[in-house]
């Protein structure tokens, strides 16, 4: 089995207005990268990091780390809010989606990498397409 998991989803942007879009995102996990870490790429090929604990709490209750929160909507969605010096980015996100997600994540992590052997949570990060930034995986910064 791969270590590397890619997930291709449909989120729901929020925006101010009254209409909200889907748009592609693409999960993916890496258990050879960093086996407590998930990815979630926007388009344009924005890509966040961040600890997967921080999603699996945010299906539960609201929860922040960083420039990242997380939050159930109802029974059925998530919210995913993403502070960078560009803005704020809100994502609704199918529950059921994102469960199947963490548990193919689960079922692929070392026995090593869960979050109750005392290493420290993964820190949010954001990076962007390499050609328009000099550096992958700056940290994000609240905007």
């Amino acid at each position: 089995m791969s270590p590397v998991i890619e997930e291709h989803a449909r989120a729901r942007l929020i925006t101010d207005g009254p209409l909200t879009r889907p748009v592609p995102v693409e999960l993916r996990y890496d258990a050879t990268e960093d086996p407590r870490t998930v990815h979630i790429t926007l388009p344009g090929g924005t890509d966040w990091a961040f600890g997967r604990d921080l999603l699996e709490r945010g299906l539960r209750t609201p929860i922040e780390r960083g420039a990242v929160r997380v939050w159930p909507c109802g029974r059925t969605q998530l919210i995913v809010e993403l502070h960078s010096t560009d803005g704020v980015e809100v994502f609704q996100f199918e529950i059921r989606t994102l469960i199947r997600f963490l548990a193919r994540t689960r079922a692929q992590a070392p026995a090593t990498a869960t979050p109750s052997d005392g290493t420290p949570e993964k820190r949010p990060s954001r990076s962007t397409p390499a050609a328009t930034r000099p550096e992958r995986g700056a940290p994000a910064t609240r905007g």
